[in-house]
């Protein structure tokens, strides 16, 4: 979230630095992979994505529902890709035809790899309750950035977290993986662009900018290589830095939200059907398909959720990374005009209560904060979530945790938490990063119902059954239930249009 003014030192004087950049090592077997990530890619398929530091020709995956029978395989179609500044390659294989709800077992294809799990994703309208964490600004700095000294209690299961790199949010979830089923994180990962923050990095920042990245998901891997990982864009991935309007000094590679595009454009749905038996809802569905442009908006179906990860960051009037926009960083765009918008609308006419009674979109600048509000967000998007009866938001880019009543056009909605029309929304930007947390201060929104800036934390959002949905922020350190609440609707109508 800082916006910060420095010079970027000129090559010629790179050679001169003091120190070098932290790069994780280059394994001796570079088909090893590193940065493994998954993702719900359809109702009854996943995505499997990794790293490499060569490229690898047909990457592929062995996997199944017994740890020791890995009998079926699933191969890429194509090559892995880089881009320019990295080191590494990205590899996606998409696994298909899955039993709802299993867990399987897979292994890359590498002679250095391990086998792993996960579960599979629940059909859209399966009524079991689950989890799903919202986990936003997330980011690590190494050795010298937001981590927490000693060993941290974990799950049997769950690969060893990196000692030097035990960040509390990232411990917490793998202390708490038997809780959760999948994890959003709409936005700000690794804050490769506060490379600066460091010293020592002054004269290596392109190296330095790489090496928060392989060291953050590196980091992330325990987590997001075992639970479904959705992503969507913030404004820390936009550029080498936050140099408003002089982002065109970053060297290739480290703009216009490229390490992102890169990592997440292949593993995020693109095409999920509609499971509705109405045929106007499918029509709809097909065109929010069309519009749709993963990884930095598009929709997908998990039992009884229906969720939207939306980009607050370009790709609207007045976005504030776009050209032209506030933040001076000269992002996107990534559609035609006005093609966000027409997906959302789309994507969410289309949705059919009676098999996903809950609707949640996600985004990573919040208007409704203690802190800085995103005017521009709320004129292109709050119209929509509260014509279509979006029940939660979901946002961050505010370093600390906040819950607001239900609220539309600044008004608290008169129903509360029993049955309102209007979203309730949160605010979960609290888990960690080298910027810190952010004070919530005395001026506040009379509807704010939680507020929490000392300690680090992240969201848990409760799918109890078609009518109830609990919302709880967990202190990353200890796992104490910060703040809980219970949203009621009764989702009597199919189709919602107010």
């Amino acid at each position: 979230m800082r916006v910060s003014t420095y010079f970027q030192a000129a090559p010629l004087i790179a050679a001169c630095a003091l120190a070098d950049a932290n790069l994780p090592p280059v394994p001796e077997d570079t088909t090893t992979p590193v940065q493994q990530r998954l993702a719900v890619y359809g109702p009854n398929s996943i995505s499997i994505g990794w790293n490499t530091y060569a490229q690898q020709s047909n990457p592929c995956v062995d996997y199944g529902t017994s740890i020791d029978s890995l009998s079926q395989r699933s191969c890429a179609t194509t090559s892995s890709t880089t881009y320019p500044t990295s080191r590494t390659y990205e590899n996606v294989v998409i696994l298909s035809n899955l039993t709802s709800a299993t867990t399987y077992y897979y292994k890359i294809d590498s002679s250095n790899s391990s086998t792993d799990h996960f579960l599979s994703p629940r059909t859209p309208g399966d009524s079991t309750p689950f989890t799903l964490n919202a986990v936003i600004d997330l980011g690590v700095y190494g050795e010298d950035g937001y981590t927490i000294s000693g060993d941290i209690t974990k799950k049997d299961t769950i690969p060893t977290v990196q000692p030097a790199l035990n960040h509390t949010t990232i411990g917490r979830l793998a202390t708490n993986v038997d809780e959760y089923e999948l994890i959003i994180h709409p936005g700000d990962f690794a804050y490769a662009d506060d490379w600066f923050l460091n010293l020592d990095n002054l004269l290596v920042g392109e190296e330095a900018y790489q090496a928060i990245l392989e060291n953050f998901y590196d980091q992330l891997a325990p987590i997001s290589g075992r639970k479904h990982y959705m992503a969507s864009p913030g404004n820390h991935e936009a550029a080498c830095g936050e140099i408003p309007y002089l982002t065109g000094l970053c060297p290739d590679g480290q703009k216009n939200f490229t390490d992102f595009m890169h990592r997440f454009g292949k593993s995020m749905p693109g095409v999920f059907d509609s499971a509705s038996t109405n045929l106007s809802a499918q029509v709809l569905a097909n065109t929010a398909k069309e519009l749709a442009q993963p990884p930095f908006w598009y929709s997908f179906e998990y039992g009884m959720a229906h969720v939207v990860m939306i980009n607050t960051e370009t790709d609207f009037d007045d976005a504030p990374d776009s050209v032209g926009g506030s933040a001076g960083l000269n992002g996107g765009p990534f559609g035609s005009k006005n093609q966000q918008l027409q997906f959302l609308e789309a994507d969410l006419a289309s949705v059919d209560r009676d098999i996903t009674p809950w609707v949640l979109v996600a985004g990573h600048r919040p208007w409704y904060t203690s802190g800085t509000a995103c005017t521009a967000c709320q004129e292109a998007f709050e119209g929509i979530m509260y014509k279509y009866g979006v029940d939660l938001g979901v946002f961050g880019h505010v370093h600390n945790a906040q819950r607001f009543q239900p609220v539309y056009n600044n008004q608290a909605d008169a129903n509360g938490m029993d049955d309102p029309k209007a979203p309730m929304y949160i605010v979960a930007g609290g888990a960690g990063n080298i910027e810190g947390l952010s004070t919530i201060g005395s001026t506040k929104p009379d509807f704010l119902e939680f507020g929490n800036d000392e300690v680090y934390s992240y969201a848990t959002v409760r799918f109890e059954d078609r009518n109830n949905l609990r919302v709880e922020f967990v202190a990353s350190a200890t796992g104490e239930i910060l703040d809980s609440s219970v949203l009621y609707k009764s989702h009597g109508e199919r189709f919602v249009r107010q």
